[in-house]
């Protein structure tokens, strides 16, 4: 009797064992969502919606994209954080998580949560006028630094990422970051139309928001913050190859799953993911649209959104942001 009760817990416990593996196997075995903290229409919205439809794809799953926005990301970035760490809520993060915590917005960090994949980022340019008399961007530093105060820059709010792109270039080479007036805005859009009409004299945006105006002859880039050159305009210099400075900034996004996830869900969702950043579609539709492109998997990924973090949060002091 005893053996027999002995065979009968062995089989109970082999197939709790079975079920268990089968439920492990079985993810994603109902819908996914995926949050962006920003609204419908944005690039940010746009990248997570072409990557939702192709991990569908790839899950045999629905991935749902939800627009969570308000509190300047801190809505969005903090329903991800605090979803069930199962794997049926993921989200996109944004360079905003490196600068709300230096603001006093919130306590999320980047590493408050599980890294997936980085997979955008796009480097601010320094813009001007197209009948601006500076050519270079050594001879619009040179004309900052002898006339402090004449000069106003615009392209985000106040202390977004765009107004710490010129500020941390500034202080890169020596020169106050007060001596270029920020004028706050909704937005690149906004801030290169005030440039055109003569309101502000320098807009640091990323290349793909200013390209139509490139294009159409209207604005002129002097450099990018990045060591690579742009794919979407090879022509324009790195700020290390004009004025050797090794200051970077850009915009990046990337998927996240909150804090405590399994290895085996996180290990299943990099893969998919991975898989999606490597296809034409997603190629093709980041390509089409000037979007940058770059991977780092989770590794990769939590010690970028560190220097990120870093790098931000002594521009945010050095100009007075951060509390």
């Amino acid at each position: 009797m005893r053996g027999f009760k002995a065979f009968v817990t062995g089989l109970v416990a082999g197939a709790a064992m079975l079920v268990a593996a089968g439920a492990q196997a079985a993810y994603p075995d109902r819908p996914i969502t995926m949050i962006v903290p920003w609204g419908a229409g944005g690039g940010t919205d746009a990248t997570a919606r072409i990557i939702a439809s192709l991990m569908e794809k790839e899950l045999g799953q629905p991935v749902n994209v939800v627009n969570r926005t308000g509190g300047s990301g801190v809505v969005g970035h903090s329903a991800i954080a605090q979803a069930a760490p199962d794997g049926y809520t993921i989200g996109m993060i944004t360079v905003e998580i490196a600068m709300m915590h230096w603001q006093g917005l919130t306590e999320l960090t980047p590493a408050s949560y599980t890294p997936i994949g980085l997979v955008n980022a796009d480097p601010a340019g320094i813009h001007v006028p197209a009948d601006s008399p500076y050519k270079s961007v050594n001879d619009l530093l040179a004309a900052i630094k002898a006339n402090p105060g004449k000069f106003k820059a615009s392209g985000t709010g106040q202390g977004g990422i765009w107004h710490l792109a010129i500020a941390g270039l500034l202080r890169d080479q020596k020169i106050d970051p007060a001596s270029v007036g920020w004028v706050p805005s909704n937005g690149a859009a906004p801030g290169l139309q005030d440039m055109i009409a003569g309101g502000v004299q320098i807009v640091p945006c990323s290349l793909p928001e200013a390209r139509a105006l490139i294009e159409a002859g209207k604005v002129k880039s002097l450099a990018i913050m990045d060591p690579k050159p742009s794919a979407l305009f090879p022509n324009v210099p790195t700020l290390k190859s004009a004025v050797g400075s090794d200051w970077t900034m850009a915009a990046w996004r990337g998927i996240a799953a909150p804090k405590g996830v399994s290895k085996e869900v996180s290990d299943k969702l990099l893969a998919v993911l991975k898989k999606v950043y490597d296809s034409k579609d997603y190629q093709g539709f980041m390509a089409q649209r000037g979007f940058g492109i770059i991977w780092a998997g989770p590794e990769d990924y939590a010690k970028f959104m560190a220097k990120s973090d870093a790098d931000l949060g002594a521009v945010m002091k050095a100009v007075g942001i951060a509390k």
